[in-house]
């Protein structure tokens, strides 16, 4: 048996699937290893185990695919942790760029983005990542996403610069203090991003007005310059996967489109196509 995962900042697909076919589905807490404690990590690890127990000592392998950066630390320690539930599996550890990769081009040469939570871009050859933009996370980069989305709205809402019918609303209905927000991005034991990119649903619920919907298309078109425009999209066909931008996939083809860049594949999320790279 496999368990295949993909997990960014804001939640984790984990897939358990056998010789028959069948697959058990279960989702947790995101995982972003480069702003999460260790101990949070493996507790998420830990709950999976605690899941899929009755199945441990059949998992022959596990691929996870997770955002952030890896460090010897944090492998060692994950590792651990997943050895505890399935002792005799080999586990595979990759970014969440090569899921993107994998699960948009398969085997062949391509260019793939993922504009969830955060962002990112490379260029695929088939079997590995041959170049790549680097996102930078969500303050030095992570252009189109919607941690940066939220970012951008909140920076203007504590500055008194967002609409006053919508500053009102969000007032209403989000704890919007200075000191709590200022907290929520700086302080936060969790993800700040992931509490960034939590107020982009509430963001396009005003999506007619002109502030939001300059707000959205100039941080899309900032990715699509500053990302996409990296490599050859002429040649190589371009795939976007990551639930903000399938929820936005419109906009952004159109934004696309008249920068140049026609978009051959969207996706909502890696995991299936994961799910048949790994069969």
């Amino acid at each position: 048996m496999k368990i295949i995962a993909e997990c960014g900042a804001t939640k984790g697909d984990w897939r358990l699937t056998g010789t028959t076919g069948d697959v058990i589905q279960e989702r947790t807490e995101g995982i972003n290893i480069s702003s999460m404690s260790v101990s949070a990590i493996k507790a998420i690890i830990e709950d999976v185990t605690r899941r899929f127990g009755s199945y441990g000592p059949s998992v022959t392998d596990i691929h996870i695919y997770l955002a952030g950066v890896m460090t010897d630390s944090v492998k060692e320690a994950m590792t651990e942790a997943f050895i505890k539930g399935f002792p005799t599996a080999a586990i595979e550890f990759q970014d969440d760029m090569t899921a993107a990769a994998r699960a948009l081009c398969g085997n062949r040469p391509g260019i793939a983005a993922i504009i969830g939570t955060g962002s990112n871009s490379c260029l695929w050859d088939g079997e590995k990542i041959v170049a790549r933009s680097c996102s930078g996370g969500f303050i030095l980069g992570d252009e189109g996403s919607a941690a940066v989305l939220g970012r951008l709205f909140i920076a203007d809402f504590i500055k008194g610069l967002v609409p006053e019918e919508i500053a009102e609303d969000f007032s209403s209905r989000f704890p919007s203090g200075y000191s709590t927000i200022v907290s929520n991005v700086y302080r936060s034991e969790s993800s700040p991003s992931g509490y960034l990119g939590s107020l982009a649903p509430f963001i396009m619920e005003h999506y007619s007005h002109p502030y939001i919907k300059r707000l959205v298309e100039d941080n899309f078109i900032s990715f699509i310059r500053r990302s996409l425009k990296q490599y050859d999209t002429d040649r190589y066909p371009v795939g976007v996967a990551g639930g903000f931008a399938y929820a936005l996939k419109d906009v952004f083809v159109r934004l696309a489109a008249e920068e140049g860049i026609t978009i051959s594949r969207f996706i909502k999320s890696p995991i299936e196509g994961l799910m048949e790279y790994h069969r």
